[in-house]
């Protein structure tokens, strides 16, 4: 087993940041900071410990957002606030349109986007969940051109998306369940079936993962500190140590894909938590010998 660790990232932290998406058109990473509802964008650099980045650009939503997607028109997909809206190129966050918005249980819970990811087929998979963590308050959707259709129901925080090599098969987390589970997926329909658990973590929680080119999951463990690799049968391939106890997600970047980026959070430490952690709310990264698969984007053309 592989034993690696993350160095932080230049970018000051944030308070729940989540969702690193790389773009291969523009060679840029992306990522959110969920309750501030900021979007941020940033070119990978070599720094003096390991790879690094240089903040460009933040985009500022009136609501929190809790992932982004690339679209194939090169506009910007964003899961916010209990919609999903589209902001075309260079349009001011304020022109962004929104698609598609499920219609909600009448119980008076509030509720707001989580992950969101595009499939090997440019379809979106985006989840929902209740601010108070209600189990049981949230769905999972897929949205593509015919519109919005639910997947899941009775899900509590719908987290990780990532699909095998070949498309077949989806990993996904429903964070307090402590598992990821892996399902049939048909790449013609979007389909899913045969859930059954992948794996089981011994502590903390699934959050956020990403799928290699070689079928190894990925999986950011809110609460351990760490990012676990493991093979598709379910062997730990890999552990990366971070020094921020609530990690959130992780994605491959760079030109080659062969750079780990990890996202992770402030909140949920409490004030001798956070004093232990002075980089916690940090992207961190580090070259773990594997590659990422491509972005797909969301075909909306």
């Amino acid at each position: 087993m592989l034993h690696l660790r993350a160095v932080p990232c230049s970018p000051l932290p944030g308070r729940l940041t989540e969702g690193p998406l790389w773009d291969d058109r523009r060679q840029e990473l992306l990522w959110v900071d969920i309750p501030e509802g900021l979007v941020h964008r940033a070119a990978l650099t070599d720094g003096e410990d390991g790879p690094d980045l240089a903040l460009l650009a933040t985009l500022r939503f009136d609501r929190p957002v809790g992932a982004v997607a690339l679209c194939a028109s090169g506009a910007l997909l964003a899961a916010a606030g209990t919609s999903v809206l589209r902001l075309a190129e260079d349009t001011p966050v304020a022109g962004a349109v929104a698609l598609a918005a499920p219609v909600l249980p009448d119980d008076g819970l509030p509720r707001r986007m989580n992950d969101a990811a595009v499939d090997p087929a440019g379809r979106l998979l985006a989840g929902t969940m209740a601010y108070d963590e209600s189990p049981g308050a949230g769905s999972l959707y897929r949205l593509d051109g015919d519109g919005l259709v639910t997947l899941l129901d009775s899900v509590t925080i719908s987290n990780g998306f990532g699909w095998s090599p070949d498309g077949s098969r989806l990993y996904y987390a429903d964070s307090p369940t402590g598992r990821v589970d892996v399902f049939a997926y048909d790449p013609e329909s979007g389909a899913l079936s045969d859930r059954r658990p992948f794996v089981v973590l011994d502590r903390g929680v699934p959050d956020g993962l990403t799928v290699d080119s070689a079928g190894r999951v990925w999986v950011a463990v809110w609460g351990g500190g760490e990012v676990l690799a493991f093979e598709a049968d379910g062997t730990l391939h890999a552990r990366v140590d971070v020094p921020a106890s609530h990690v959130t997600s992780c994605a491959f970047a760079g030109p080659a894909r062969d750079v780990l980026v990890i996202t992770t959070a402030t909140e949920g430490l409490d004030e001798d938590r956070r004093g232990a952690e002075p980089d916690a709310g940090r992207l961190f990264a580090c070259r773990p010998g594997a590659t990422g698969l491509p972005t797909t984007p969301y075909a909306d053309h």
